[in-house]
């Protein structure tokens, strides 16, 4: 079972491993189609048809139960300005004659159907359906027609949804479908690798948070990095990291022997002095307050390992209230802290051997890191050649990145990155499983361009390029 968001997701991971939109839409109509005429026989068909690739989904349905020699008309419920999908024309323009074309399609017309085809809404619906889709809906759900919904019931999970008798799904089932809302639930094989869903791609990127036009200087994320002290360049890289993957504002709380270089790096980091030569338990009333202005924390790079150090960054992650990640020097303090589970939405970033410091198997593969994620309630990100994120019940895979990203600062970018994403109100899971994704395939972008001299600065270099493909296919 998958949440409704990764439909598009796996679409996009698809296409990118080289199974087209137009061949997935291809089968999953021939599913549809195969299964009306299993369950439902006999009788004329009505497709209703919205404007998006739900409703291409039941144009291709349409043809296939035509070509079998069904009696089928097609509603359009939506004019044809309004249609967002391209395939869906494709197909419409692709419907043998013998499938009927209502001109000016009425709600009232399903009653004289005994089979009735649901394709107006799909995955992609984010609030109750509106006109002219509601009273298609109450229509067909007040009808005696037996109803059958494509990949998922127009509307589930609204208040007002189709409840049909039949949903044929694709890949698998999705969350929130039950016999009740959904009836009987039919998951078709309509050729989306394995990998699509096994390896993150350019399809996370769909829950990747477009600013409002509308929107104000902080809220699209601000991030709070706890960091430096003995080093400088750690929590400098970080941010930069966040910034380049959209974030607001980033605020630096450094002591005072990094201030001045931290603060010297670039004038669009806000950096607030810590008194003293390394964080300690009296900067935590600071801190807090700090992170009351924040929507994540980031914790951890260039801190160092002094005993004071250790003691403070436990008292802070003890007392934190928001979503936060713990990277470099913060793991190795989270290490010392017997039996902590994390009360807030939370990211680990270890590579191997901070994974078993922090009590991790040896054997380093998903299962080990699912029960990691479990010990401390959060998300784990094991850095690796194939990096496995894990938040203790699923787990996702990315291969992005070449071997040059063993460049000291690389584990700082995607860290920020990650703590970036987090800022600007992704989950956990999914912050991670992006930044992984872009973080290695920013790495790749710059090995393509200066080979052996990349730096973790060529990383984040890369990175507004690598986002904005990213993007682009996401929102395609």
């Amino acid at each position: 079972m998958i949440p409704i968001s990764e439909s598009r997701v796996l679409d996009i991971n698809s296409a990118e491993l080289g199974v087209l939109p137009e061949q997935l839409m291809e089968n999953a109509g021939r599913a549809v189609a195969e299964a009306v005429n299993s369950e439902c026989p006999e009788g004329a068909v009505l497709v209703i048809c919205g404007g998006g690739n739900n409703g291409g989904d039941g144009a291709v349905a349409a043809r296939h139960l035509a070509e079998a020699g069904r009696d089928v008309t097609l509603a359009l419920v939506v004019p044809a300005e309004r249609m967002k999908s391209r395939l869906l024309r494709a197909n419409l323009e692709r419907l043998p004659e013998s499938v009927k074309r209502s001109k000016d399609p009425e709600p009232s017309m399903i009653k004289e159907f005994r089979t009735i085809v649901d394709a107006m809404l799909g995955t992609g619906l984010r609030s109750a359906p509106e006109e002219p889709y509601s009273s298609w809906i109450l229509a067909i759900n007040t009808s005696s027609a037996k109803a059958v919904s494509v990949d998922i019931p127009s509307g589930l999970g609204t208040g007002c949804a189709v409840m049909p008798a039949l949903t044929v799904t694709f890949h698998d089932s999705k969350e929130g479908m039950d016999g009740e809302n959904s009836g009987r639930v039919l998951i078709a094989d309509i050729g989306i690798p394995r990998e699509a869903s096994e390896y993150s791609g350019p399809g996370e990127f769909c829950l990747y948070p477009m600013p409002a036009r509308n929107s104000h200087k902080g809220q699209n994320g601000r991030l709070l990095i706890i960091g430096g002290g003995p080093y400088t360049g750690a929590p400098a890289l970080s941010a930069f990291a966040a910034q380049a993957v959209g974030v607001d504002l980033v605020t630096i709380a450094t002591p005072e022997p990094s201030f001045q270089v931290i603060a010297s790096y670039s004038p669009n980091f806000i950096v607030r002095k810590l008194a003293g030569e390394v964080l300690a338990q009296g900067h935590l009333e600071a801190l807090a307050a700090m992170a009351a202005e924040a929507d994540a924390v980031l914790i951890g790079p260039g801190l160092g390992r002094d005993p004071e150090t250790v003691e403070a960054v436990c008292g802070f992650l003890s007392a934190n209230k928001k979503p936060v990640i713990v990277d470099a020097d913060g793991l190795f303090a989270l290490s010392q802290s017997k039996d902590f589970r994390f009360r807030v939405p939370a990211a680990l970033t270890p590579h191997a051997r901070e994974f078993t410091r922090l009590g991790g198997s040896k054997q380093l593969g998903p299962g080990a890191v699912d029960m990691l994620a479990n010990k401390y309630n959060s998300i784990v990100l094991l850095k690796q050649p194939v990096d496995i994120i894990s938040d203790g019940r699923r787990h996702k895979l990315n291969r992005t990145g070449n071997p040059r990203m063993t460049v000291g600062g690389t584990g700082d970018v995607l860290a920020g990155m990650v703590a970036g994403l987090m800022a600007k109100s992704v989950q956990p899971f999914d912050a991670a499983r992006m930044g992984a994704y872009l973080c290695g395939a920013s790495g790749d972008l710059a090995f393509e361009r200066v080979g052996m001299s990349m730096t973790a600065t060529d990383v984040i270099a890369c990175t507004p390029t690598v986002l904005g493909r990213c993007l682009g296919k996401a929102r395609g």
